[in-house]
Order: structure tokens, then C-alpha cells, then sequence
């Protein structure tokens, strides 16, 4: 598939961003995609607003997985696109239009021109949340389907076009999101000794929080704990009755993380009696570790001197990606295809270069051609 080919198929897919498990028009796009490539080698399986695609290939001994994930960001767009999205605040700020179409790519080669194995596309909703790898993991279509050894890409603009990079072992942190409401008594702010202030109380409880990382682990192990966001009260002279907090847990050991959770509720319940209040917590998504075979990165390091990439070593990072779900249950690896854009994952402006495209599929060709 030549790039003017691609670049149609990624500026039709970045204009109609959709959130997790609502990928409805992203669907019915790829559907159109795939089904104008099927022969009697392809079959195809619906798995709520995802799709599998499964190849047979000419002599299998094994099945070869590559997942890409659809779902966009409720973000507004501030690029200079001229195809920007459609929907109001709604962006492929991650690079999922990339992913999508170099799966199609190499969708179309690997039907072209066949591979001794099977090969399995997985087009998997909601990575950006609630999450969508866990249960197409579990689900019916995937099991019969379910890959010998499986990858994935991401995008990487810090990266120049032409350069993949990777690592063995822990490449993604585990993740949780993390939401907790307060809930006091409210007043006048001229008595404050007749109300439970949720202001104080949840200030003094983001302070307090990050001793579980600075003195409740050993400092050799990696966390990281954030509150991004802060809400309490309505008007400057009244007591706040409620607050809210919203965080995340990043660390780089799945045992860690239940550590990080356990001394939260402790302290959850310690402040609720110094505070005399209630406090309410959900953990919403929770995302594993994305962790790298060492054969397979070798591999992939070797093959991407073969076909004339850069290969660069990664470095572990305390982003979280649920594609780590799947890595848990199936040997594999994820690596990183550089785009070149000057602005980050999930900025309103990123801009990867879509030259990018065609190595993107270059490369994962050469992977289900080489795994």
C-alpha cells in the first residue's frame, strides 16, 4: 500500500475520534477497509466496538497477534490540520489514526503476500479508558483466536522518523486511577467550629500522601503518586462540606501498587477520625505493566538493522498502556515507531509525520515475517 494510500486512510480515521467502547463510526470505517481485502483466507469477528481479524497462513505452526488500539481523547483539537476532527472535542492525540492504518497496511501486505503462520489483527477499543484489553482478553472471539506470540506499537514524537525503540522488561508502569470524595458538614466561614471544612481536610490529605512513596517505600523501588486535579467549595466565605480529589498511581512492580493502595486506606481511615468525616474511594481504571520478552527485543533489534531502521534503546517510562494485559497471558513485546512531531502524546497539537506510515508498516510486516 503506497503512503497517498495510508495518508487517506489516517486523515479519514483522525476525523472521527470516538471514545472508549463508543468507537461506533471507527468502526464501520475499518470494517469498510478490511472487508474490501477478504478472501478465503481472512475471517473476520466482531467483539463489541472492536474487530478481530485472523489470516491463516500457508503452513501454520503458530499464530502471530499484533493489537492496535482505536480510540481517540476527549480533547479539542488545536492543530492546522485541514482534515481536523469532526467531533467537538474529541482528538486522536495519541496516535491511534497511525495505529489503525498501519495495521491496515500490513493487514493488506500480509494478505498480498502470504506468511507461513497465521496471523491475528486485533483492532481493541477503550485503551485510553475504561480499559478494553482486559476483557476482549477474556472474550469468547479472542480465545479461539488467541495468538502463540503477539506485539504492538506506539507512537513516539520524540523520536525521529525511522528510529523504532524498545527495551526488554518493564517498557509501561502499572497504573490506577485513583478518585476520592470527601464529605463534611458545611457553614458559615465566621464558625468555623460548627462544621467539618473538606477543604483542610483533602489539602491536608494531598500533603500527607506522597510519605506513602517518600517514606512508606523502599526508595530502590519506583512510584509515583499524583493528585491532577482539586475541587471544593462554592463561594469564598463558606466552609466546604464536600471535596474531591484526582489522582494516579504509577509504579513499576504490580506488588507495589497493592502495597501503595493498602497504606491509602489506612490513612483514608485515620483521616476520616481526625477529620470527622467520610471519605469514599475508587480506583476506576487499572492498567499492568507493559514487560518485554528479552527474545523478542533481540529479535526485533536485529531485524530492524536488517531492514535499514534505527534501533534505539528505550528507557522504562511510568506511562501506563493496557496492551500490558495481554503481554501477562501471551510472550511478546511493545516498541515505539518514531513520528517526529514536536509536540508530546496527548497534546491538542501533535503532529506526527506520516512518512512514518510506511516504515510502521515496513516494519510490522517484517515482524510477523521474522516471529
Amino acid at each position: 500500500m503506497k503512503l497517498s494510500a495510508l495518508q487517506k486512510i489516517r486523515r479519514n480515521l483522525h476525523q472521527i475520534p470516538e471514545l472508549g467502547f463508543q468507537e461506533v463510526k471507527t468502526q464501520t470505517l475499518l470494517l469498510e477497509k478490511i472487508r474490501a481485502l477478504l478472501t478465503e483466507r481472512v475471517e473476520v469477528k466482531v467483539w463489541r466496538t472492536g474487530i478481530l481479524v485472523r489470516v491463516a497462513g500457508t503452513n501454520p505452526t503458530k499464530t502471530i497477534g499484533f493489537r492496535t488500539d482505536i480510540d481517540g481523547l476527549p480533547i479539542m483539537e488545536q492543530t492546522n490540520y485541514s482534515f481536523k476532527s469532526l467531533h467537538e472535542g474529541k482528538m486522536h492525540a495519541c496516535g491511534h489514526d497511525f495505529h489503525m492504518t498501519i495495521a491496515l497496511g500490513a493487514l493488506h501486505h500480509l494478505i498480498e503476500h502470504p506468511i507461513n503462520d497465521n496471523a491475528v489483527f486485533l483492532f481493541q477499543p477503550a485503551e485510553e479508558g475504561p480499559g478494553g484489553a482486559l476483557p476482549m482478553l477474556k472474550s469468547d472471539e479472542f480465545l479461539k483466536w488467541k495468538p502463540d506470540v503477539i506485539f504492538a506499537l506506539h507512537i513516539a514524537p520524540e523520536l525521529p522518523v525511522g528510529t523504532v525503540s524498545s527495551k526488554p522488561g518493564l517498557l509501561f508502569a502499572n497504573t490506577s486511577e485513583l478518585f476520592l470524595d470527601f464529605t463534611g458538614k458545611g457553614g458559615h466561614a465566621a464558625y468555623p467550629h460548627l462544621t467539618k471544612d473538606m477543604t483542610v481536610a483533602a489539602s491536608n490529605f494531598v500533603v500527607q500522601l506522597q510519605q506513602i512513596v517518600s517514606r512508606g517505600l523502599n526508595p530502590l523501588e519506583s512510584a509515583v503518586i499524583t493528585i491532577g486535579k482539586m475541587e471544593s467549595g462554592f463561594v469564598q466565605n463558606a466552609i466546604a462540606e464536600t471535596a474531591r480529589l484526582e489522582g494516579t498511581i504509577r509504579t513499576g512492580d504490580p506488588n507495589t501498587i497493592e502495597m501503595i493502595k493498602e497504606k491509602l486506606e489506612a490513612m483514608i481511615r485515620g483521616f476520616e477520625r481526625i477529620h470527622d468525616c467520610s471519605i469514599s474511594i475508587d480506583y476506576g481504571s487499572n492498567y499492568y505493566q507493559v514487560y518485554n520478552e528479552q527474545k523478542y527485543v533481540d529479535k526485533f533489534r536485529d531485524l530492524a538493522e536488517k531492514i535499514g531502521v534505527t534501533f534505539q534503546e528505550a528507557n522504562a517510562a511510568m506511562t501506563g498502556e493496557d496492551f500490558g494485559y495481554m503481554l501477562k497471558e501471551i510472550p511478546g513485546f511493545m516498541f515505539w515507531l518514531g513520528v517526529d512531531s514536536p509536540y508530546g502524546l496527548h497534546n491538542s497539537k501533535l503532529q506526527p509525520k506520516e512518512e512514518a506510515l510506511e516504515i510502521g508498516v515496513k516494519t510490522v510486516t517484517k515482524i510477523f515475517r521474522s516471529f
